[in-house]
């Protein structure tokens, strides 16, 4: 978060959270005999053996000693030079350590920056510790945060260590937890939002960490705070979603649930909406029927979306209500009047803040990867130029913010001289793309690569004039979300002749916010090596057989499979 002090107001906000959650503590788990609350991690284990379930390997090593309790066994293998095995893997991420091995024999470090708002200090330091312990660069993540790479045997408690001395804690980045959350990059600084969500993004970071039973879930777990900027926020990815609006009773956050587009299901609409200071409790309720009822027997059924699909919606905000001790809100979806829609590609250019006389300049990066230096120079300008605040988006690129209208000029100096951009074409602005095979062993292809030869490619061939989201994801975890993507690329393997090739499967017509929807395959396997050129195609055949205005959304859905498939094929001949 910044380092700038909150106002007086947002204090006692803040205030009222932490004594809400408190006051409410003791009673969001069932009591024992003695009173205390038992173990949830142990009770819900305990509910699937005597139901006749088998537990997960996984579940097996969390009962045997608990991840969290486990450091001792991490410090003796970095003093050993050990990279871990397989569960030992497993339990590191519960420090935020990943061994990526074998595509690299090393660490990847996630890190956690609620709201993914830091400061130009705490960003140095990152850069220091990706030159004295990583590979010299840092990658921007789709959930607005940053990952270190190329980390020694001996080095990841070192990693984790530094972080902690610079107040970021990466504790519950992976494996069975709360992830980093995600909320609106432009919080406190848009003229358009309706409320700022530092305060309740900063509850919730501090609540989870300081919650033990929150490190005991079924499988991982997402949340996300719109508080109704102009960056889309991608809210309604997430497991759990909030995101504002005003009602005849006043602000509110409206709660859907169970968002997971990797398998294809966004948030679904429960009818509730959350008071402000309400919030931390709710979510924590939610979280604590998800550790009761989640699956702790099959790990590709562990999400809060098959809990969902198990229980029905209003079931399990029946649970939501026995946990709190009280009835949630509910509210007409008709009488939500939420903030305007967000901006496709807002999240790069120069933007007027609601703040008189100050701007926020979004700056593009190569497909989410920064150089310690370039870590560093961004640091200065923000310190320079504005109030050393640096703003992460899930586009994988960033923010710097609170920047003069006397100074921006010389700020986009300072920024070019860096070899990053303010500026980028409709292709380059929504192109993201996952590490790849170049540091994950479950892809197929190297998105990365293919991501900046493909931007090049089409930049050179085609101007486009409305925004194109092409997201390219290495395997079917879906870390880039190709399923929203106007044009999404899931990595696969090709057969050519004898050999297998790298290459993706071609989906269309996906969309997030205003433009919710699941994409659609309708070209198969196409080899890396002829996939600029199909791409190329299918954005010539929009451009010249679209409506006026059509944007490439509304231009697949009147097309069938067939004949997007005939507009995007490329013969290997003619590439």
């Amino acid at each position: 978060m910044t380092d700038a002090p909150f106002s007086a107001e947002q204090q006692e906000y803040l205030k009222g959270f932490m004594a809400g959650v408190e006051a409410r503590r003791g009673s969001l788990l069932p009591e024992t005999e003695t009173g205390a609350p038992p173990d949830a991690l142990r009770a819900a284990q305990d509910a699937t053996l005597a139901r006749g379930g088998k537990l997960a390997p996984q579940e097996e090593a969390k009962r045997e000693r608990h991840p969290l309790d486990r450091w001792d066994e991490m410090t003796a293998r970095a003093g050993a030079g050990r990279f871990p095995k397989p569960m030992e893997d497993f339990i590191g991420r519960y420090h935020g350590l990943f061994f990526v091995g074998p595509v690299q024999n090393a660490f990847m470090c996630r890190l956690r920056i609620p709201g993914g708002i830091l400061s130009a200090a705490k960003l140095e330091g990152i850069a220091s510790i990706a030159e004295d312990c990583a590979g010299g660069y840092a990658d921007v993540t789709t959930r607005a945060n940053l990952q270190l790479r190329e980390i020694p045997a001996g080095k990841g408690v070192e990693v984790v260590e530094r972080l902690a001395d610079l107040g970021i804690v990466p504790r519950g980045t992976g494996a069975d937890n709360i992830r980093n959350i995600t909320a609106s990059p432009t919080a406190g600084i848009d003229a358009q939002e309706l409320v700022d969500t530092r305060p309740l993004v900063r509850a919730l970071h501090h609540h989870i960490l300081n919650t033990r039973d929150l490190f005991a879930l079924p499988r991982k777990f997402n949340i996300a705070v719109s508080g109704g900027g102009a960056v889309e926020v991608l809210e309604e990815t997430n497991d759990i979603s909030l995101r504002a609006v005003e009602t005849p009773a006043g602000l509110r956050y409206r709660l859907t649930l169970g968002g997971i587009t990797g398998h294809r299901d966004f948030a679904r609409p429960t009818g509730v909406v959350v008071r402000p200071e309400e919030a931390v409790r709710v979510c924590d309720a939610v979280l604590r029927v998800f550790i009761a009822e989640g699956d702790r027997a099959d790990r590709k059924k562990a999400r809060l979306k098959y809990v969902l699909d198990r229980m029905g919606i209003e079931a399990f905000l029946g649970l939501v209500e026995q946990r709190l001790g009280t009835a949630l809100e509910r509210a007409e979806e008709a009488a939500l009047r939420p903030a305007a829609p967000p901006a496709k590609h807002g999240h790069l250019g120069i933007h007027a803040q609601r703040q008189p006389g100050l701007r926020y300049i979004g700056l593009v990066t190569p497909v989410g990867r920064l150089t310690a230096a370039q870590l560093r120079g961004i640091a200065d300008l923000a310190r320079r130029f504005g109030s050393g605040t640096i703003r992460l988006t899930v586009w994988q690129n960033l923010l710097v913010s609170d920047i003069a209208d006397a100074d921006v000029e010389a700020a986009c100096e300072a920024i070019a001289a860096l070899g990053l951009s303010w500026q980028a074409s409709n292709i380059r602005g929504g192109l993201v793309a996952c590490t790849g095979a170049a540091g994950c062993k479950f892809a197929s292809s190297h998105t990365k690569q293919h991501a900046a030869a493909l931007a090049d490619f089409l930049d050179a061939r085609i101007a486009v004039d409305a925004p194109v989201n092409i997201h390219l994801t290495g395997c079917h975890h879906s870390c880039a979300q190709h399923y929203i993507a106007d044009i999404g690329l899931l990595g696969a393997k090709v057969e050519r002749g004898e050999e297998l090739v790298e290459g993706y499967d071609l989906h269309v017509g996906g969309g997030a916010g205003p433009e919710q929807k699941i994409g659609r395959l309708v070209l198969p396997k196409i080899a890396a090596d002829t996939l600029n050129d199909t791409v190329l195609a299918l954005l010539r055949a929009w451009m010249q057989g679209r409506a006026p205005g059509e944007s490439f959304q509304l231009f697949t859905a009147r097309h069938d499979d067939t004949a997007i498939a005939a507009m995007a094929r490329v013969t290997e001949d003619a590439a």
